[in-house]
């Protein structure tokens, strides 16, 4: 009898374990099988690191790629070259992580029927970029270096966003023997990898965190003789603005009166307001998480003061910058951006894209302020007639690098057309001056940005 039991108990073990083992496969099947079908490598769906299944269109169903056979691009090399660092190369030099974050979504996967559970039919994701918008871009930006985007403060959708150097993925440069550094740091994507000193567009960000500390700000005076003597050290100008308003200060970019403000700001203030405002902070989307940026002061009032202005140690993110201006359009709320709109496999959508607000970064009465300076900035100082047909808000840069290189040119800010609500950003490496060098390419860019939703 003892025997019988013992055998009893003996297979009722082995079959709770089978039933263990059974139910634990289960679980691991629902909770994790996408992932193992569409692991990068997995030949279902990659060649190399990119992916490789279906196809990939613009906003208007411009057709970018087509996966279904071979990695076949548009027939325009134009747009094949701006668009290589979202859709990647042949060769996965050039990745394309968006693209492989929706991998299961582009192969049509489901529990039941597996991988391409609809036939031979190709899943279809459209991207929220303007073929147009990016031709333009890469054409304005020319021999530069840097990265210019444009996105949609009012749902997120990146409508332009090109990186360069860039080369076209069907006629691949040897970038082994360049000796001219025409493609150095082509492998890069600017706009979300990259981070630069900002120079004096960061002075919208001092500009908002002292309407909010410093309540009589606008009823103050700043003198700039071209110099202001820090101790021992001094902040210095190109010119001497005389006695000024803090609006007029801003419109004149004036480093003398921004370090005045950085004194009655401190550096713990002006740090405190940087990490309210997400400036430096790195975000994600659609599987992309862009580089962080870099702020920090110390107890040197001439540091606090470079910092304010958008030198010393300031470092920010082209994506995170531009997500920043949209929310001072936005009224103090800005959108997270995407790039991905939706994805289809026949008659299914596997993926739709939603807006999705970030928390306020500030007051509605500062961003309507910030709003009217930075219009100010472009009626006074560079030209309403000089950025087309749309009503532009902006701050230009000169950001100094140091060494023997040129400045980089930098421009930032958005358009308050109903119909166009664009925030923009341009990152010229070398160029400049932000007035001469940037507002034309942000001028072709928004232009082409608003002919192409016209047309839709």
């Amino acid at each position: 009898m003892n025997r019988v039991a013992t055998r009893a108990l003996a297979v009722l073990l082995l079959v709770a374990v089978l039933v263990g083992g059974l139910g634990f496969f289960l679980w691991e099947y629902t909770t994790q099988a996408s992932a193992w079908i569409v692991f990068p490598g997995s030949p279902h769906v990659y060649t190399g690191s990119n992916i490789d299944c279906g196809v990939v269109t613009d906003a208007n169903g411009t057709l970018l790629l087509d996966m279904r056979q071979d990695r076949t691009y548009s027939s325009d090399a134009l747009l094949r070259t701006s668009t290589v660092h979202w859709l990647g190369d042949r060769d996965g030099f050039v990745e394309a992580p968006a693209l492989s974050h929706y991998a299961a979504e582009m192969a049509g996967y489901s529990l039941v029927n597996g991988v391409y559970a609809y036939g031979e039919t190709a899943g279809v994701a459209r991207l929220t970029l303007l073929a147009e918008a990016q031709k333009a871009a890469l054409e304005a930006m020319g021999d530069y270096k840097g990265t210019v985007a444009v996105y949609n403060y009012k749902t997120g959708q990146i409508l332009c966003a090109v990186s360069t150097p860039a080369y076209d993925p069907d006629n691949v440069p040897d970038l082994e023997a360049d000796t001219t550094g025409k493609y150095e740091g082509m492998y890069l994507n600017r706009f979300t990898q990259s981070v630069y000193i900002p120079g004096s567009i960061f002075k919208v960000v001092t500009l908002a965190a002292a309407l909010q500390e410093i309540p009589d700000l606008q009823q103050q005076s700043f003198t700039c003789t071209g110099a202001y003597e820090m101790g021992v050290d001094k902040i210095t100008c190109e010119r001497a603005h005389g006695t000024q308003n803090v609006k007029d200060a801003f419109a004149n970019s004036c480093n003398c009166a921004f370090a005045q403000i950085s004194e009655q700001l401190g550096g713990e203030t002006l740090a405190k307001y940087v990490e309210e405002m997400g400036i430096t902070e790195s975000q994600t989307f659609d599987g992309i998480t862009t580089a962080a940026g870099n702020f920090q002061v110390d107890n040197t009032p001439v540091n606090v003061a470079w910092s304010a202005i958008g030198q010393y140690l300031d470092q920010i993110n082209p994506c995170a910058f531009l997500t920043y201006m949209g929310a001072i359009a936005g009224g103090g709320v800005g959108v997270e951006p995407y790039l991905v709109e939706n994805i289809t496999v026949g008659n299914t959508t596997t993926y739709q894209a939603g807006t999705h607000q970030t928390e306020r970064i500030m007051d509605a009465q500062t961003a309507k302020t910030v709003q009217e300076f930075l219009r100010n900035n472009v009626e006074t100082r560079y030209g309403p007639g000089n950025f087309g047909s749309l009503r532009v808000c902006a701050k230009t840069g000169t950001a100094e690098v140091g060494g023997d290189r040129k400045p980089n040119a930098m421009l930032s800010g958005f358009t308050t057309d109903e119909d166009y609500p664009f925030a923009f950003i341009v990152c010229v490496e070398d160029g400049g001056y932000g007035a001469s060098t940037c507002i034309p390419i942000a001028t072709q860019v928004l232009e082409a940005c608003k002919q192409a939703i016209d047309q839709k």
